[in-house]
């Protein structure tokens, strides 16, 4: 069943994360604000994919000084959105 999530990233420049969550696979992402060029291109690369190799590429990536980044905060709300359905 597939099933619409968003989430409210911490910490980041990026203010709202959207994605499909069907099974174990994650489709049209989005997010909202942020580096929109980096973020278009996180969606396309992981569109498809699972939540473990989402969470295998992008979980602990930070961004300048930050302890986080859009990615990381991706990679915890797609394991979130699955924990939960």
């Amino acid at each position: 069943m597939k099933k619409h999530c968003s989430y409210r990233p911490q910490g980041v420049c990026s203010t709202l994360i959207e994605f499909d969550l069907e099974d174990n696979k994650v489709y049209n992402v989005k997010f909202t604000r942020g580096c929109p060029g980096n973020l278009k291109a996180i969606g396309k690369l992981v569109d498809g994919m699972n939540v473990e190799e989402i969470e295998a590429k992008l979980k602990g990536n930070t961004c300048g000084f930050r302890p986080t980044s859009c990615a990381d905060q991706f990679a915890i709300a797609v394991r979130k959105a699955y924990e939960e359905k």
